[in-house]
């Protein structure tokens, strides 16, 4: 005996955002300040970073990182609003055209052509993408969310699980002018 509570045709149609989601960095900062916390990076990405740099490893991992539990993270400063900057967060002066004040310089990431595979995945991060509120309550803080281009699916999946970085990485603004121009 088959019960009809459920049409055999209602598969689960995904994830809620199986249509895809909008993003394009602004390159703010905002989400390189905040709580204290940790900013993951790899001995291949130190090794990226020493290159950039143009510092040996060693010497990276002195200055600009600290151990937990085995793991290498970037540091932070703490700010005087009592914030936790990454260590790579830069004053670049006012934001162009923006409501910021002299006062208010912008902040953004010096090493962003080099930042580790944590920063390129930012914002589809499992604990973004748990649900729709999830997703909401980080673009308050990232003026990059919800506009911008669209991602389908299948690249916000490859994104969110990513292992290491292509050169030409899909969130990039360099990855984001080619394709402008093709």
């Amino acid at each position: 005996m088959q019960l009809n509570v459920l049409s055999s045709d209602s598969a689960p149609a995904g994830p809620w955002y199986a249509g895809g989601l909008k993003f394009t960095c602004s390159q703010c900062g905002n989400c390189c300040t905040g709580g204290p916390g940790y900013v993951w990076i790899s001995r291949a990405e130190i090794v990226r970073l020493s290159a950039f740099l143009k510092l040996p490893p060693e010497d990276v991992v002195e200055r600009f990182c600290r151990k937990v539990d085995g793991r290498f993270s970037l540091k932070e400063r703490r700010t005087k609003e009592g914030l936790y900057d990454c260590i790579f967060l830069k004053e670049v002066g006012s934001a162009a055209g923006a409501s910021a004040s002299p006062s208010s310089p912008r902040k953004t990431c010096s090493i962003y052509s080099v930042r580790p595979l944590q920063c390129r995945t930012w914002p589809f991060w499992k604990e973004n993408l748990r649900d729709a509120e999830s997703w909401d309550r980080s673009s308050k803080r990232c003026h990059g969310m919800n506009g911008g281009r669209q991602f389908s699916l299948t690249q916000i999946e490859a994104i969110r699980d990513a292992n290491d970085w292509p050169a030409n990485p899909p969130t990039s603004i360099a990855g984001t002018e080619a394709r402008s121009k093709g």
